[in-house]
């Protein structure tokens, strides 16, 4: 089925180079099998990534693979960029990535491969058994290794990791389940919201590296404020207190 990887990137562009040198290559190989789409989301940079991304990927030519670049004005949250993305796509599947390699370009095929029939998503699971994790900051594991505990706990224990950016997704689920935050923590309400949903889950065991160039956007204090608040939102529509809505909608975009 045809593919669209979908990569928010924000003053990113010390990183375009390494998506040249270790993604294209992968690209190139899944687009022998199926039509690649390549989408970036410039979210408003103002280190000249969204230039960079235009010099480096504007031309590409590769055998059924496209390349989008869409940009944002201004910097609206990874939420909002993960929506440009999804509504600029066409593929049957989406694949949303982190601009820095945090988890290897070259383990895509691998996480494809996990999507089998009766499956709707795929996620990377640096928590598995199998997972690991590689230099990244104690602060950043405790914040996300922490939310996902929690969420073990109000939604499906068998899942290890909420937290990452780095899934599959059969496109109805994406063009289904509205997720309103513009922050880190859209990711997690997309997952969430699509369990309770009833759509199937996998985890793909996966390696997370520390970021090599350029500096983390995540903000802790607020992306714990936003965890907490959603999981408050959870718990409520467990104790069929509250519905968890709005939910679903037609269209994502």
């Amino acid at each position: 089925m045809d593919l669209s990887i979908i990569i928010p990137c924000f003053n990113e562009y010390e990183n375009v180079p390494k998506i040249k040198r270790e993604l294209l290559p992968v690209v190139a190989d899944l687009a022998q099998e199926r039509i690649v789409e390549l989408i970036f989301v410039d979210d408003g940079s103002l280190d000249g990534t969204g230039r960079t991304l235009q010099a480096t990927f504007g031309k590409l030519e590769i055998p059924r693979v496209r390349v989008q670049i869409e940009r944002h004005p201004s910097n609206l949250g990874l939420g909002a960029a993960l929506r440009t993305g999804f509504a600029a796509s066409s593929g049957e599947i989406l694949l949303t990535t982190d601009s820095d390699g945090t988890y290897p370009f070259d383990t895509i095929p691998g996480l494809l491969s996990c999507l089998t029939f009766d499956v709707d998503i795929v996620t990377a699971s640096p928590y598995h058994p199998k997972g690991g994790v590689v230099g990244v900051p104690t602060y950043r594991l405790l914040l996300s290794r922490g939310s996902s505990r929690i969420y073990r706990l109000l939604v499906d224990y068998r899942l290890r990791t909420y937290t990452c950016l780095y899934r599959a997704y059969r496109a109805e689920v994406v063009r289904s389940i509205l997720f309103q935050a513009n922050d880190y923590l859209a990711g997690t309400e997309l997952l969430v919201k699509a369990i309770l949903s009833g759509y199937r889950v996998v985890e793909y065991p996966a390696v997370l590296h520390s970021r090599q160039l350029g500096v983390s956007k995540a903000r802790l204090f607020r992306t714990v404020l936003s965890h907490l608040h959603f999981q408050s939102q959870v718990l409520f529509h467990r104790l069929n207190l509250k519905p968890l809505l709005p939910a679903v909608h037609a269209s994502q975009g």
